[in-house]
């Protein structure tokens, strides 16, 4: 090697690749549809709520003004209903996922029967 030449520099290591690939995207698709099952699960259960009681549900269950079963019933209503909702749609989309891929899920495991 010619004094005035310089020795080549070591090969740059390569970053290792991601793990697992496809759960950033799969994490945005199903937060997506949760958003969406859930927007439309508050809608209806407004909707289901003013049919059954013939007002407005209440805005704040917290406020004292607000009767403690009407406010107890509202909460407990609208938890089921919109964790349902939430289910359906994380379920919906891991089936959507696993008929484009052919895999489930990045997260899921095979269920144990």
């Amino acid at each position: 090697m010619a004094r005035d030449q310089k020795p080549d520099p070591a090969p740059a290591e390569e970053p290792d690749p991601p793990k697992n690939p496809g759960k950033l995207g799969y994490k945005i698709f199903a937060g997506i549809g949760t958003a969406f099952g859930t927007a439309v699960a508050r809608r209806a259960l407004t909707i289901g709520w003013k049919q059954a009681t013939g007002k407005e549900p209440p805005a704040n269950p917290e406020h004292p003004d607000v009767r403690w079963a009407e406010a107890a019933s509202w909460v407990v209503a609208s938890a089921a209903v919109v964790a349902a909702a939430k289910l359906m749609a994380q379920r919906r989309v891991a089936a959507t996922w696993r008929r484009a891929s052919g895999t489930l899920p990045p997260g899921l495991d095979e269920p144990v029967l």
